[in-house]
């Protein structure tokens, strides 16, 4: 197991920065993140900060944990401890002769990126972020909704809506997902057989644990992105098994919704992210203030209801 400690360095304008693997080394050519080994007796973040310092020559001032996986290359394993840093002093260059490149996160499949970075590509994709409507059975208040969420900034929303009708909840999401779209947001929604492919604003499906369970691969839409809830290792790992890309962990502390599920806790939810090798979600009591505490935990961001609901 060979551990690795990398950094995503993230301009203003939401660019990252790519390194190219020079000659004489493994996967030569290839593009990856910038970073290195973690040294015996190194913490992730003092073989970040070293690793940067060498490489391209910047000096680490504030990161936080973006994603930790693990990949199976044919010669060797990799664990990837990767880590989102924002501030930075210095001019990053290349100081072990690879070359550089500044990249948005949408344009990274025209680069040869190295096959353990496509969930980091993922999360850097995703938001932080992942509001779910509230329990209405009115489509007209739910689509306000959504409406204000996206207004709000929001870019992905999932349609949860389980009051309303299949004909409703099709009917709702085609309406809904071209509006959002105008407003730079993207919907998840959770019944998509009655949707049509290459709808306006429909980013992707959101399966609940116990509709993972049900289905197939093969019934799944091709496009977009597809999300999975789970609150236990065989749900995630069943999630995983359909391709899910990014997954939605729960409960991490007690609801009112669901008084009798079992609470999972942050360290609980760490435990389970630490399987995913993918963006998780952290769902169930959280506020928008807990969503550094899910970062530090592995998570990709808080996902709920009341957290990013208006008063009414």
């Amino acid at each position: 197991m060979v551990r690795v400690a990398a950094g995503v360095l993230r301009r203003a304008d939401g660019a990252v920065l790519l390194a190219q693997r020079p000659a004489g080394k493994i996967a030569a050519g290839r593009w990856e993140f910038p970073g290195g080994k973690i040294e015996a007796g190194e913490s992730p973040r003092e073989a970040l900060e070293r690793e940067l310092a060498e490489e391209i020559g910047v000096r680490v001032q504030s990161a936080r944990p973006l994603l930790c996986l693990r990949h199976a290359y044919t010669e060797r394993t990799v664990e990837l401890d990767t880590w989102l840093v924002e501030a930075w002093a210095g001019q990053a260059e290349g100081l072990e002769n690879q070359a550089l490149a500044w990249v948005q996160p949408a344009e990274m499949e025209s680069y040869d990126v190295l096959e353990a970075d496509g969930p980091i590509i993922d999360a850097l994709k995703l938001p932080c972020a992942l509001p779910i409507t509230a329990d209405r059975a009115d489509a007209d208040a739910l689509l306000a909704d959504l409406l204000r969420l996206a207004a709000d900034g929001h870019r992905l929303i999932r349609l949860r809506a389980p009051r309303l009708s299949e004909e409703a909840y099709t009917a709702l999401a085609m309406q809904a997902g071209p509006r959002l779209h105008a407003l730079g947001s993207g919907l998840l929604i959770d019944r998509w057989q009655g949707v049509p492919a290459g709808t306006a604003g429909i980013a992707g499906v959101h399966l609940t644990a116990a509709a993972a369970q049900r289905i197939e691969r093969s019934a799944l839409p091709d496009a977009g992105w597809l999300f999975a809830s789970c609150h236990n290792r065989a749900e995630l790992e069943r999630a995983c098994a359909l391709g899910a890309q990014a997954l939605v962990i729960g409960p991490v502390h007690a609801t009112a919704t669901h008084p009798g599920a079992q609470i999972l806790g942050l360290d609980g939810f760490a435990q389970l992210a630490a399987q995913a090798n993918r963006p998780c979600y952290g769902l169930g009591g959280l506020a928008v203030s807990d969503a550094e505490a899910v970062f530090q935990h592995g998570g990709q961001g808080v996902a709920g209801i009341s957290a990013y609901q208006h008063p009414r």
